[in-house]
């Protein structure tokens, strides 16, 4: 087993590099990678993003969004949590979480944290969630990627996946919110590094674990892998299946509900109702708004062809992109 760690904490970077090492290194070798972000969320495969953040916290704040290979349920990282991956081959389109999951458990309960494995992918302290992690499977490889909570900021973990209550009907797969803590709760002395240095030891004793470095034809490689794919909006947000929402919203001059229906991020149809008064006819903005990317400048730019306090009193071009997108 080849051990690679890099120093980069860019969620689209480190997302793609997991990728490229899944993708263009050695098939016949397995990789434990050890990473970590600065503060962003990282969503499922199959989720519907939107469902699953906070948009106007995470804006605020400059935190990333990006979707990852894996299905499963979103997670917050900063750079109180420590990212794992393995990439093995395998016969099975099954493989045991359990099983991949144990040498983190002994280098844990090693340095005194008594943590165990429970449910399907999850590791806990005291009832207490710590870790959970994810699978993907392809032509005989397999991903297997966790968390860890050492001091992560909660306090922002439940903010930023805390979503607002519109009114969402959605076919993705939706998280499971879990009661969390972080490790150094349990263990005060207990550091990042000084985990990584057991679970080495531990993979050492257990196998051929020798250290691999990026190269530099490998770090271009990921970067362009990030600038096409996870930097764009596209795979982020674009990717989240068929989805049905409704917004209600009020303004000075009245209130209204907003419905929308939403297919791999693009406006299918939309429609205005409510108390406000208007002058114009508010079904040419929605047929204006149909096949449009669900993103404030796309919106904005249609919008801004309109005159729209004249078919909505009191309301913006901006305001009213800011009612539809966020």
């Amino acid at each position: 087993m080849k051990l690679i760690q890099w120093s980069n904490t860019d969620a689209s970077y480190n997302l793609a590099a997991e990728e490229y090492i899944f993708t263009n290194l050695d098939q016949h070798q397995d990789y434990l990678l050890l990473w970590q972000n600065r503060n962003a969320v990282i969503v499922g495969r199959h989720q519907n993003t939107i469902e699953e953040i906070n948009q106007d916290y995470v804006k605020n704040h400059g935190i990333q969004v990006v979707r990852r290979m894996s299905g499963g349920g979103a997670v917050y990282h900063d750079l109180g949590n420590l990212n794992y991956s393995l990439i093995v081959n395998t016969q099975t389109s099954l493989y045991d979480f359990k099983e991949l999951s144990l040498p983190v458990v002994r280098a844990l309960r090693n340095l005194g944290v008594n943590a165990e494995f429970t449910g399907r992918n999850d590791l806990v302290i005291d009832g207490r969630k710590i870790s959970g992690a994810a699978q993907m499977i392809k032509q005989g490889r397999l991903l297997h990627h966790g968390t860890l909570l050492f001091h992560s900021d909660l306090e922002m973990l439940q903010k930023v996946l805390t979503v607002k209550i519109d009114k969402i009907e959605s076919k993705g797969i939706k998280s499971v919110r879990s009661r969390v803590t972080n490790i150094c709760d349990h263990a005060p002395d207990l550091t990042i590094e000084g985990f990584k240095t057991e679970l080495i030891r531990i993979l050492q004793s257990e196998q051929d674990l020798t250290l691999e470095d990026l190269s530099r034809e490998d770090d271009l490689g990921i970067t362009a892998l990030a600038d096409s794919k996870y930097r764009t909006w596209d795979w982020n947000f674009g990717q989240s299946p068929e989805y049905n929402i409704r917004k209600d919203v009020r303004f000075n001059s009245g209130g209204m509900s907003i419905y929308l229906t939403v297919n791999k991020g693009i406006i299918e149809s939309i429609h205005f109702y409510g108390d406000y008064f208007g002058d114009g006819d508010i079904e040419e903005i929605e047929r204006a708004l149909q096949n449009t990317k669900i993103q404030p400048e796309a919106v904005n730019q249609i919008l801004l062809k309109f005159d729209i306090a004249s078919y909505i009193h009191g309301l913006t071009a901006d305001e009213l992109t800011r009612f539809i997108v966020d």
